[in-house]
């Protein structure tokens, strides 16, 4: 059984030589395809049907194609649109990552995210931006 499924996996990685393949618009749209379907079992309608089969067609459309150039630029327009919300997402993600050991502020000059070290008591803080000065409790 383990050499069927290794020769399926070979054929699937020829048959994938030249093709564009995944990428951030991708996988976008086919996040929002399985979150279409899941709703699609709520609102039974053929327009909203309609509009996940053309989304399945055009998500695999990409993921198939051989216009390399074509589908990069897609993602690029793609990510040059969604910067700051992905940007929102990586700063919220990264103070919660450093929640024990750092607190974050916020320049009142220039509005830098600035990190510093917890436990040090009442400090001044130099914006390493615009070099405003001002004072906070960590």
């Amino acid at each position: 059984m383990k050499g069927f499924f290794d020769r399926l996996g070979n054929g699937f990685r020829r048959f994938m030589i030249g093709r564009y393949g995944s990428d951030d618009l991708g996988r976008f749209l086919t996040t929002v395809l399985i979150i279409l379907i899941v709703i699609s079992f709520l609102f039974r309608n053929a327009i909203f049907q309609g509009v996940i089969w053309i989304l399945f067609l055009y998500t695999y459309f990409r993921l198939f194609s051989r216009n390399y150039a074509k589908r990069a630029a897609e993602n690029e327009w793609f990510l040059a649109r969604t910067e700051k919300i992905r940007k929102f997402f990586r700063v919220r993600k990264k103070r919660f990552d450093d929640r024990k050991d750092y607190k974050h502020f916020t320049c009142p000059g220039c509005g830098q995210d600035i990190r510093v070290p917890k436990g040090k008591g009442h400090i001044r803080i130099s914006c390493p931006k615009c070099h405003h000065t001002f004072e906070k409790t960590v």
